[in-house]
């Protein structure tokens, strides 16, 4: 069975934080410094509050629904994509990829793929991705991202972030 790829909607914040979390601890384990990675994944309800209010506020945010139908909170979302408007000051395009995470035990089944497709299609947009995270370069570049130079501090998990363009 397939997930569902929807938009979120407010009920679903806390499903949502919780796979963000996750994804988080999951993508990161042995870029981020541990104690930061642990400390940085560990509130819960800050992240819940997080998501109901750019939800409340209109913000695009797709979740992929386990099709598991006995998934608790903590395994009901398994993945999602956020896009919105360019922050960046020197923005290549004007749509930005703001975020996309698929739990690991979803990883290669093409799911990261859908997310990708419903949030910015085959737009030109730019993104963030932390330097030494390879696996998600390659899946960018698999998808026309290429890095364009531009290199920053990520000041949340205190580690290096680049950025790709699809033009």
């Amino acid at each position: 069975m397939e997930p569902e790829i929807r938009r979120a909607v407010v009920a679903d914040a806390e499903a949502s934080a919780w796979c963000h979390l996750l994804c988080w601890r999951e993508a990161y384990d042995g870029l981020v410094e541990p104690g930061v990675l642990a400390e940085r994944t560990s509130d819960i309800d800050r992240r819940i509050e997080r998501w109901a209010s750019a939800l409340a506020d209109g913000w695009v945010r797709w979740i992929a629904v386990n099709p598991d139908p006995e998934a608790g909170v903590q395994d009901r979302v398994i993945g999602f994509s956020a896009p919105g408007p360019s922050r960046d000051d020197d923005a290549p395009t004007t749509l930005e990829l703001f975020a996309i995470y698929a739990r690991k035990a979803w990883w290669g089944t093409g799911l990261g793929t859908r997310l990708l497709e419903v949030a910015v299609g085959k737009e030109p947009a730019s993104l963030w991705v932390l330097e030494g995270n390879h696996r998600a370069r390659a899946f960018y570049r698999r998808h026309g991202f290429l890095e364009d130079g531009t290199r920053v501090d990520e000041p949340f998990f205190g580690v290096p972030e680049i950025r790709m363009v699809r033009r």
